[in-house]
């Protein structure tokens, strides 16, 4: 579990390239620190009262009573006996961490390129205590009312995924659409490389986030695994022939692309179905995601700048309901209607709450803190105008642009000043 831990981890970083080298050079610093600070300001949360919320005391399986566990007061290494039978309570407070950690990260792919820095900060520490502390209390705590009524959620579809996409939706339409953003027109330059890193440190640490959720070295961990490979493994295949049907070239992003949704969709079912139902369950999420991404890039005005809302969150929606009908003994067809009707009526209401709970967040953000930087700043990149960090040159014409446009007319510091080369 220690090793589960530390995998899971290093899927944060892993998204940061992932996400990096899907933007414009200019936002490039910018994207990836919005993954990675989450390490930091994530860790912290959870410390002082995050963990309590989603896994205190019950209040009527709904929230968690933040005093429980604050601070780590009553966690200690025995094990719990319902939570953490078999392992450390407090190396169950870590795993669980790093679940909390990369779900606020997973969203900034929405609105990246244009977000403020310190409203991003501000909607991350919001998102987590009102979205997903009392998400993870629902499906994982033995009282939540959605694990009450047999929601199945093995490792994170719903609490992360399906949470993730639908506030990175939320995002793209409370931010708007980056300037001089063109419908179903590429708005990026992609370092193939980086994505691929990216790709590989998330397919690599997912073993830790589905195997691992079986909290030991067994063979319920055993079935994860190899879920976990064979889903990634049909997605990212389906994905290519996809590319090739629809009369394009297979791309190296679009086989991560693939890799990755089929992760997502499988995480919600690893330890509940049989094999050959994972590669399905990631032949399916593939057929959505493609066809979403290309609705949404097409056919509306949403900006969802990396597609999180078709990968994530459609790819969440599908793992959760072909995991009310696969799951073993409980399942559509292994089972009763019940358990997927509860699976369709969890999935309206954790809809329902992280639009709107998202929405309502985001525009407080908005308003107390500012979300979206200003049109100069967009112009010059979010490296230097929200970081003072640059990895390339920027013409002197940029440098002016923004000087103008400053409500204090003012000069940039001598150290961005310094990286502006014309």
């Amino acid at each position: 579990m220690l090793t589960a831990t530390a995998f899971v981890l290093i899927m944060t970083p892993g998204l940061s390239f992932f996400y990096g080298g899907m933007v414009r050079p200019k936002n490039v610093i910018s994207t990836m620190l919005q993954s990675f600070v989450a390490l930091g300001v994530i860790s912290l949360l959870w410390y002082f009262v995050g963990f309590s919320l989603a896994y205190g005391t019950s209040w009527h399986g709904f929230i968690g009573n933040p005093l429980t566990y604050a601070l780590l007061n009553n966690v200690g290494t025995a094990p719990h006996p319902v939570l953490s039978p078999g392992i450390p309570f407090v190396l169950f407070f870590a795993f669980q961490l790093k679940f909390a950690i990369i779900t606020p990260a997973l969203i900034t792919g929405s609105f990246a390129e244009r977000v403020r820095f310190k409203g991003y900060l501000a909607f991350m520490v919001l998102f987590c205590l009102f979205i997903y502390c009392p998400l993870a209390h629902w499906t994982w705590h033995p009282e939540g009312f959605l694990r009450q009524w047999g929601v199945l959620d093995f490792a994170g579809g719903t609490v992360v995924h399906i949470s993730a996409g639908i506030a990175a939706l939320a995002g793209a339409m409370v931010l708007g659409r980056r300037t001089g953003h063109v419908r179903n027109t590429s708005f990026s330059t992609p370092n193939v490389p980086y994505v691929l890193l990216g790709t590989g440190l998330l397919w690599f640490g997912w073993f830790g986030f589905n195997a691992g959720s079986a909290l030991g070295a067994n063979e319920l961990a055993a079935v994860a695994f190899v879920n976990t490979n064979l889903a990634s493994a049909a997605a990212l295949v389906a994905w290519l022939l996809i590319e090739v049907v629809r009369g394009t070239k297979p791309t190296a992003v679009g086989a991560c692309i693939g890799a990755v949704v089929g992760l997502v969709a499988i995480t919600p079912a690893a330890g509940y179905v049989q094999y050959g139902q994972s590669i399905l369950i990631g032949v399916v999420a593939a057929l959505v995601s493609h066809a979403a991404v290309h609705w949404q890039n097409s056919r509306t005005t949403i900006d969802d700048t990396l597609d999180v809302f078709p990968c994530h969150g459609l790819g969440g929606i599908v793992g959760m309901l072909l995991t009310g009908v696969f799951a073993d003994k409980v399942g559509l067809i292994h089972g009763t209607a019940t358990v997927f009707g509860y699976h369709v009526l969890g999935l309206l209401i954790v809809v329902v709450y992280s639009f709107v709970g998202s929405w309502l967040l985001l525009k407080l953000t908005a308003k107390l803190f500012g979300l979206r930087v200003k049109p100069a700043e967009e112009q010059l990149g979010l490296d230097l105008s929200q970081h003072e960090e640059s990895t390339y040159h920027v013409d002197e014409e940029f440098e002016q642009t923004y000087q103008s446009q400053r409500p204090d007319n003012g000069k940039l510091s001598h150290r961005m000043s310094d990286s502006l080369v014309s």
